[in-house]
């Protein structure tokens, strides 16, 4: 069994500001970083940090180079990448003194994808592998739909959630992740207990995980249902957590852990993420994981 994430690779530029910025106001920031991120990146990171042999396939600028690099380090496969002409993706992160943040996103090299490039990828995987998907790249409806037609289980993180959702055939997904907001996007429901049955009513045969910030997550799945608590950790900056939650989820449904377990660890790693700085470079390995003590 292969694991592919075909996602974005972004170029993050954080600022680091007292409060966010509001309409019509210009505020200084104390710090500025550009590191590597994007949820597609992110993710491939925290499933390699779990210890996930994982291919990545994505578009990069011409200034993207790094990407590369830092994938072969980190143990990420890099066969599928490649190289186009223009910017690569970027964004343009606040990030506030309580560590939230808020987000401005250019798609970049990752709007790039082309059905050829798609079924360049997809002619290396078969029946049984393993795709994760995102939001922040062009042709995933089409990608959902080749990679079904092989036989290769999907698993989707519709954000972030835009009308390019509602083309998505998303009963072909076998694990579909999303946050409250996302939740509510998707199914027109407010709370945590009507989103999830809402989406159980769509999509009665896929997993179902609703993660829920400092309040934690559900777990979804015909009879079974699991609430996860958040572990309480005092915030630096938010930007990964999710992308973080995502890929230790992922890894231990991929090691046979119990959903339990599973869901203890993405936990773990997320609240460890959110007490670093920056997004791709603060997600754990799982030594830190295993050691760690709400």
């Amino acid at each position: 069994m292969k694991v592919l994430n075909f996602g974005s690779l972004n170029l993050d530029y954080t600022y680091e500001v007292e409060h966010i910025v509001r309409e019509g106001e210009t505020i200084a920031a104390d710090q500025v970083q550009m590191n590597l991120g994007g949820k597609g990146f992110n993710q491939s990171m925290a499933l390699a940090r779990a210890g996930i042999s994982v291919y990545h396939a994505g578009l990069v600028g011409e200034e993207g180079i790094d990407f590369y690099d830092v994938c072969q380090d980190s143990g990420i496969k890099t066969d599928y990448i490649k190289t186009v002409v223009g910017r690569c993706g970027h964004t343009v992160i606040q990030v506030d003194e309580n560590g939230q943040n808020s987000i401005i996103l250019f798609g970049g090299a990752n709007r790039k994808n082309t059905k050829e490039y798609v079924d360049e990828v997809l002619a290396n995987f078969t029946s049984g592998d393993v795709i994760l998907l995102q939001n922040e790249i062009s042709e995933v409806p089409y990608i959902i739909e080749q990679a079904f037609k092989k036989g290769m289980t999907i698993v989707f993180n519709p954000s972030p959630y835009d009308e390019r959702i509602d083309e998505c055939d998303l009963g072909k997904v076998s694990t579909l992740i999303v946050n409250e907001t996302e939740g509510q996007q998707l199914t027109g429901m407010t709370t945590p207990s009507t989103i999830v049955a809402a989406m159980e009513a769509s999509f009665p045969n896929a997993k179902i995980v609703l993660t829920l910030g400092e309040k934690g997550s559900i777990y979804h799945l015909g009879d079974d249902e699991l609430y996860q608590p958040a572990f309480a950790v005092e915030a630096v900056d938010t930007t990964a957590a999710g992308d973080t939650f995502t890929g230790f989820f992922v890894a231990g449904l991929l090691k046979q852990y119990t959903v339990r377990d599973a869901l203890i660890k993405a936990s773990k790693a997320a609240a460890i993420a959110v007490t670093k700085p920056g997004a791709a470079l603060s997600i754990p390995f799982m030594s830190e994981v295993e050691l760690f003590e709400a």
